[in-house]
């Protein structure tokens, strides 16, 4: 599988009486069996001020790679593929449990996600052989 792109962005209000504005969308491109896939997450935004409790993280931007700074909604969707990889058959995942968020970052090694990021950076790519990768193995 080749990752192309991983982003984030905070939805807006269309309309008034819509609750857009509580919610992130994560999205990760990948190219696999010759098909282009991208996998978007929605998730309420309230959970971007909780990463620090199920990340190593302290601070957004998460991970700064040279002059590209990826921010925290940026690889959510990338993580929930890692850790489910039966996710690259759907197009839309929707979470809005804190407890079913903060378990797909549960045994991610977060020292190998940059290796993503840089790989896309300077590749416009990234091969994922095996997410298992990047997956902290329990002995």
């Amino acid at each position: 599988m080749l990752i192309k792109e991983c982003k984030g962005y905070e939805l807006e209000k269309e309309k008034s009486n819509t609750s857009e504005d509580f919610f992130n969308r994560s999205e990760v491109t990948f190219f696999e069996d010759g098909q282009e896939k991208t996998l978007h997450v929605l998730y309420v935004r309230y959970f971007d001020e909780l990463f620090q409790e199920f990340t190593p993280y302290k601070q957004d931007p998460v991970i700064i790679q040279g002059n590209t700074e990826v921010y925290f909604k940026d690889i959510v969707a990338l993580v929930c593929l890692l850790k489910n990889p039966g996710l690259r058959s759907r197009k839309r995942l929707y979470i809005n449990s804190k407890y079913e968020f903060a378990s797909y970052f549960q045994d991610i090694n977060f020292n190998k996600l940059p290796e993503i990021i840089l790989g896309i950076q300077q590749n416009k790519e990234f091969e994922l052989r095996s997410p298992l990768e990047f997956i902290l193995q329990s002995h």
